[in-house]
């Protein structure tokens, strides 16, 4: 089954790079594997996925050990402060830096293991309040604040649009979206670079690349539905 739904969200990413006259290769598609087991995502990897999202801590640590070191890990979800030294050696991005304390907290933890760590900024287009994320305005000004943290690279920008039967309904999302990617890259901050817009998830991935998604985040896409008792 896993082989036949990364195949059709691969053919999917493909359509929709055409329509908007992009190249497949503009695009990333990250395997969100949270709650999944290993034996998933190994099925995964062995058709191709090499990128993996979790929104936990927790399950970065216990799958990371278990599967090949060419995997690149996400963390797509809210970071806690106190659980950042778990990850900052194996995580390739972390999406969802939404506070100058997180943002510092992380600093910290890179400097002492002695890397570089690439981070998003996450933002709250549709100002829902059940979502994480600072809102449109907030971005610019916490970005200038990071930019001057020796151990961190701003990549770009994070949203999580809402939940909705039609996608179309979230193209102004992304639109949005890119358009203040666009305007922060114009101001040329140092230590800063808008080349990741992370959008776009299992119901409106193919809206986001047509908007100028660079990551997309497919979970029930890949592996199925999710059973949150286990």
């Amino acid at each position: 089954m896993i082989q036949e739904q990364l195949q059709c969200v691969e053919e999917k990413i493909r359509c929709a790079c055409d329509r908007s006259g992009r190249s497949r290769e503009e695009v990333t598609l990250i395997a969100v594997s949270k709650t999944k087991p290993i034996e998933d995502l190994k099925e995964a990897y062995a058709h191709g996925a090499r990128c993996f999202g979790e929104n936990k801590v927790q399950e970065i640590t216990e799958k990371y050990p278990q599967m090949p070191k060419d995997v690149k890990w996400h963390m797509i979800g809210h970071l806690q402060r106190n659980k950042i030294k778990y990850i900052i050696d194996k995580v390739a991005l972390i999406h969802s830096v939404d506070s100058l304390r997180l943002a510092e907290a992380i600093q910290a933890e890179a400097a002492k293991h002695q890397v570089i760590m690439p981070i998003l900024i996450e933002v709250n287009v549709a100002e829902e309040e059940s979502k994480f994320g600072l809102s449109v305005e907030e971005t610019l000004p916490l970005i200038e604040q990071v930019s001057t943290m020796e151990n961190l690279r701003v990549q770009g920008l994070m949203t999580i649009a809402p939940y909705v039967d039609d996608p179309e309904e979230n193209r102004w999302v992304f639109q949005r979206l890119r358009k203040l990617s666009v305007d922060i890259s114009r101001k040329n901050i140092n230590n800063v670079n808008m080349c990741v817009l992370s959008m776009g998830m299992t119901g409106d991935y193919e809206v986001a690349i047509e908007e100028g998604a660079t990551m997309v985040r497919v979970g029930t896409g890949i592996f199925g539905e999710r059973n949150y008792q286990l």
